[in-house]
């Protein structure tokens, strides 16, 4: 059976034809041709599109009769984009999409000047839709992006972060594009308050519990599903939730290897799979699943005052979905 996103994808298919389209167009630079070749690299490495998708999911079930769906899925993905290329360089990584990153390829300066370009040219594409409601959205997510990844940045290897401060984090750095996603494709097709609010309140939910799944695949998936190496977050000392909670339990003697290991970041050889043994002896991933799917059932819950439909019941198993990738 198709996979949700890939459901998704086929029901929006001509719509997201025309996403690409534009994001091609608008990407293009005559005066600087670096610019399309890194975009592309990253573009073009078979992301699932996921956030777009949700944008023009969102419009076709409110009934949406403007053209402007596709220019914010466009937007969507651009600022998506555009925070990977940064993301990329401030977390120094070497792999995304299982492919090199664009600051391995070029080099940092590169990345994040075509990142400052995506985030320019998805300013241009929010003003075209002549809506000033959707443009504080995106402003106001593209802010609270950042403000996450700056968080995320003060408490990286601090032992003492707490699950509140990680939600935090994650509300910012990842849901707050999902829920702007959502939200703005309520609101172009003109839905009313309450349909706005639940898509909102939809992709919050989603997004965190995307979030935490990621976490969770990073200490217990395959190579192939991340897209990255397993065990990257425990190299980057990332306070990520199977660390929090890991952390929550730990007696002196493990407190002490933690310290070693994120704290001051002296990691040898085994190190990771010692991390892993101390996690499943204090059943963590578990508990970090438990969350994910708490999660997703308030996802499934926020849209079930939609009306019914292909698209809703799509939307309704992609959440359980986000979740089964880390099982």
């Amino acid at each position: 059976m198709d996979k949700p996103h890939d459901q998704l994808a086929s029901i929006l298919a001509d719509d997201m034809t025309a996403v690409n389209d534009l994001i091609k167009q608008r990407m293009a630079s005559e005066n600087a041709p670096r610019i399309p070749e890194v975009t592309a690299h990253l573009v073009d490495a078979g992301g699932k599109r996921l956030r777009p998708m949700l944008t023009l999911a969102a419009a076709r079930m409110c009934g949406n009769t403007t053209p402007y769906h596709i220019h914010l899925a466009a937007t969507v993905e651009f600022i998506h984009t555009a925070t990977l290329l940064h993301d990329d360089v401030v977390d120094e990584s070497a792999q995304r999409r299982g492919r090199p990153t664009a600051n391995l390829l070029w080099d940092n300066q590169s990345s994040i000047l075509v990142g400052d370009y995506l985030f320019s040219r998805s300013f241009q594409l929010m003003v075209e839709t002549g809506s000033l409601r959707v443009l504080d959205i995106l402003a106001n997510a593209s802010a609270t992006i950042a403000e996450g990844e700056v968080l995320q940045l003060t408490v990286a290897q601090n032992l003492k972060t707490t699950e509140d401060t990680y939600l935090k984090v994650v509300r910012g750095k990842t849901a707050a594009l999902f829920e702007a996603a959502c939200k703005v494709g309520g609101v172009i097709s003109g839905a009313d308050e309450e349909i706005v609010d639940a898509l909102a309140a939809y992709g919050d939910a989603l997004g965190v519990s995307f979030q935490i799944a990621d976490d969770l695949l990073d200490y217990g998936g395959a190579t192939v599903a991340l897209g990255k190496n397993v065990g990257d977050d425990f190299r980057e000392r990332k306070m990520s939730l199977p660390l929090i909670k890991a952390l929550s339990h730990a007696d002196d003697t493990e407190l002490e290897f933690w310290k070693r290991t994120i704290e001051k970041g002296h990691q040898e050889e085994g190190d990771l799979d010692h991390a892993l043994t101390l996690m499943a002896k204090h059943n963590v991933l578990q508990e970090t699943r438990d969350d994910a799917v708490f999660w997703a059932k308030k996802a499934k819950k926020a849209i079930a005052i939609l009306p019914v439909s292909d698209i809703r019941q799509t939307l309704m198993a992609l959440p359980d979905y986000v979740v089964s990738r880390a099982s």
